[in-house]
């Protein structure tokens, strides 16, 4: 039965499936915001997990998606800071690389090797696909912000429609 929300009643294996999902996107998205990776992305998509459950979660979600097409729109304002934002994607990407190569520890390195570079291609993997992320987002806020002229307030309001 779908409610005024969109949410419906579910079995209780969908629901503890959401609930894993939810909480462990959250998790990775908060530890993302600190760490290499597109925290707020995925924290998104973790609230989001949990809007399908829950009207707290999508009173959480709407700031967060303005607050992300905010930043899109403000990133591709200036010329100085597009070249920054893919300048910064771009050396995100080619640290992925450098991390995955995993070179030898330097000799300033204070502590044991095996700290030097930990996770391999995995944690490489990450910084490379968090570069590549950034650049398509920044496409598309060239596209929609700095050349097709669309406001925030209403390319939010036109794609999630506010349910009150």
């Amino acid at each position: 039965m779908e409610g005024t929300t969109g949410r419906r009643n579910r079995s209780k294996a969908e629901r503890l499936t959401l609930e894993i999902v939810g909480w462990l996107l959250v998790a990775v998205g908060i530890a993302a915001l600190v760490l290499p990776g597109p925290g707020m992305l995925i924290l998104a998509l973790g609230l989001w997990v949990h809007s399908l459950s829950y009207k707290w979660a999508e009173d959480l979600l709407e700031p967060v998606k303005r607050n992300g097409m905010r930043a899109a729109a403000e990133g591709v304002e200036t010329w100085p800071r597009i070249a920054m934002s893919t300048t910064s994607a771009l050396v995100m990407i080619a640290v992925g690389v450098y991390w995955g190569i995993s070179p030898a520890a330097p000799g300033w390195w204070p502590v044991d090797e095996k700290w030097w570079l930990m996770g391999g291609w995995g944690t490489a993997g990450f910084i490379i696909g968090s570069g590549v992320i950034a650049i398509g987002l920044i496409g598309f806020s060239m596209k929609h912000f700095r050349y097709g002229g669309e406001d925030v307030e209403e390319y939010v309001d036109e794609r999630w429609p506010d349910d009150d």
